[in-house]
């Protein structure tokens, strides 16, 4: 990676900032340090200590190109074009340049995590003291220059103007820069007070002289640097804490894009393009959960742009590589998405989302959070997005739901993705488009014995098989009119409830892996799971039958679409239930995959024999 090792005088750095010559990539989250760290800076350079190495980029050229922004506490007039990118060090020169450069109160947190406002000054008596300790020598004050105890009713120190800052001998390192202002305030510090002269020329060859002669090395990234080089280059050096997204980097990246704004005047906003994608997926229950974490992810949007992308860009080459994906959606590939390809099928990805919630909806998936994969969704975008309403016909309809099933319940996605996304993607289109089923389907396997270890949502195959029961048409037990759909499972406030309730389990002694399986819970609204309660469902199988007032033939055909025999409720035998039930889901998970189950290698664990305790 070529780069350039130049070394620069603090104020010829802080003049670039200044002016705009420096300023920020657009990715770079702002960031202010504390009051003590910014002191402890100033008196590092005060007594000529390295602060450490800063890293810049080039602008221009045919390398990356951010959308720049001058560094906090900066205003530029126009809109200069930066020579150089700060990447590393913008901590650093924000303090340096709000202390020693800006005019301004510099903005800053205290040690109560308090957003202040505080000047900078050096006490001259300690700075020059052989005996004295330069941190302690450099103040931070109020915006006010005045600093106060007692609740703010007595005055500690009172720098409020020039002639109380040299009476009492604290020099405002807000002037270390301005000459012109620096002499002035020495002929009124020093005046005729010859003690005082002899103060101030050591204090300027101690502290000013110092301060204006302070290097800075810079290594410089030239403008040739790839994208994903630099971005990669960021993240090691930033010790900011928090690892930049794609999709910062790709706003930054989008913003700068010179051909956009030629053509449209302003820049590409892609925030505000990511907003305007939520809003028109929000009808989606599946895309719109309660709150951030349960929406649709910028991430899982781009990479289903990228794949789609770089399939139709890279298509071409897959005649002379036969077998090897063409498409592809690792960091380096988003990073380098151009923003013509992003808005051309950005909205035909949306589109795709559309479908994919009714697709959902169709498997029994109506909320985020029974959602079995995020991750999946993003090739069955892109399989969409390139198949279009061929996805529709019948044949190519139950082959995509069959891969997705065998996803689920294969649980296949979870860990690392970027290469099973590009092939799923492409052997799904070949196998919809007549040629052999996708790995993902033939390598997909379901152990019959792994039922009794889906005890949570944790699971995805739990979340899968809970959706099935819904998707093959089951009815509530007291809501019993229609099968539960997207507007009953919503205005019924439909969850996981357990048939043979926990405090019977516990009760009768059956093991905790049976009493929390997926096997002995089912979908029902609240008002069914407040009737079923913690009673034995000999109990509650009549309590249902005087709330609902339903013959208990017509309750006995509702609790059969759960795939329970009803009478083993009404005798409270769970361990008939149990293995009744449990054929039952593997033959509706074998269904879903279009392959047999692995049979478990002995019966599953029975509950021990019991007398039912009421």
């Amino acid at each position: 990676m070529p780069f350039q090792n130049p070394s620069y005088d603090l104020g010829e750095l802080l003049s670039m900032v200044a002016d705009g010559r420096i300023q920020l990539p657009d990715f770079q989250r702002p960031w202010k340090w504390d009051d003590e760290r910014i002191r402890s800076l100033l008196a590092t350079v005060t007594m000529d200590y390295p602060l450490g190495v800063m890293m810049t980029l080039e602008t221009g050229g045919s390398g990356a190109r951010f959308k720049p922004r001058p560094l906090a506490g900066v205003t530029l007039e126009g809109d200069p074009e930066p020579g150089q990118l700060l990447m590393d060090g913008q901590q650093r020169m924000t303090s340096l340049y709000q202390a020693l450069k800006s005019g301004q109160a510099v903005e800053t947190w205290d040690g109560r995590k308090n957003e202040v406002r505080c000047w900078y000054y050096i006490h001259i008596d300690t700075a020059i003291s052989d005996d004295g300790d330069r941190e302690e020598a450099v103040l931070s004050v109020p915006e006010d220059r005045i600093v106060r105890d007692n609740f703010g009713r007595g005055v500690v120190l009172d720098l409020s103007s020039k002639e109380k800052e040299c009476a009492e001998g604290y020099f405002p390192l807000r002037l270390a820069f301005d000459i012109g202002a620096t002499q002035r305030w020495m002929w009124q510090y020093a005046a005729n007070d010859p003690e005082r002269q002899v103060k101030w020329e050591a204090f300027t060859k101690t502290v000013l002289d110092v301060i204006a002669k302070y290097r800075i090395p810079v290594i410089t990234l030239t403008k040739t640097t790839p994208k994903e080089a630099v971005c990669t280059v960021f993240e090691k050096v930033n010790t900011g804490g928090v690892t930049l997204t794609v999709f910062e980097l790709l706003t930054a990246t989008y913003a700068g894009d010179r051909e956009y704004f030629r053509q449209n005047g302003h820049d590409f906003q892609l925030l505000e393009h990511w907003q305007k994608i939520l809003e028109d997926l929000s009808e989606h229950r599946a895309f719109n959960g309660q709150d951030e974490t349960e929406r649709l992810a910028s991430s899982d949007f781009l990479q289903a742009v990228c794949l789609v992308a770089t399939q139709r860009r890279n298509r071409a080459h897959a005649s002379r590589n036969p077998g090897v994906p063409v498409a592809s959606c690792k960091r380096k590939d988003i990073l380098n998405l151009p923003l013509e390809e992003y808005l051309t099928w950005a909205p035909q990805v949306v589109e795709a989302y559309h479908w994919i919630a009714r697709f959902l909806a169709a498997q029994g998936i109506f909320k985020y959070r029974d959602l079995p994969y995020r991750t999946q969704l993003v090739p069955l975008a892109a399989i969409r997005t390139l198949l279009g309403v061929a996805t529709d016909e019948p044949e190519a309809l139950d082959k995509i739901t069959r891969w997705y099933w065998c996803g689920v319940l294969g649980e296949q996605y979870s860990g690392a993705l970027e290469s099973r996304f590009p092939r799923d993607l492409e052997q799904v289109i070949a196998w919809v488009r007549g040629g052999r089923e996708p790995e993902s389907v033939t390598a997909a396997t379901f152990r019959a014995a792994r039922l009794d270890k889906l005890q949570s949502r944790n699971s995805a195959a739990y979340k899968g098989v809970y959706a099935l029961v819904l998707r093959q048409g089951c009815y509530d037990w007291t809501h019993s009119k229609d099968v539960i759909d997207a507007t009953i499972f919503e205005e019924q406030q439909v969850d996981v409830v357990r048939i043979f309730p926990k405090a019977w389990c516990e009760k009768n002694g059956i093991p905790a892996d049976q009493k929390n399986s997926i096997i002995n819970k089912t979908p029902l609204t609240t008002h069914t799971a407040r009737i079923i309660g913690s009673r034995s469902p000999s109990v509650y199988m009549r309590a249902l039958e005087t709330e609902t007032g339903l013959p208990a033939n017509w309750l006995d055909d509702a609790v059969s679409t759960h795939l329970i025999d009803a009478a083993d409720l009404r005798a409270a035998d769970f361990k008939k239930f149990y293995a009744t039930r449990h054929k039952e889901l593997i033959a509706l998970i074998e269904d879903a995959m279009g392959r047999l189950t692995i049979p478990a290698e002995t019966a599953p664990e029975s509950a021990a024999d019991y007398q039912e305790v009421e």
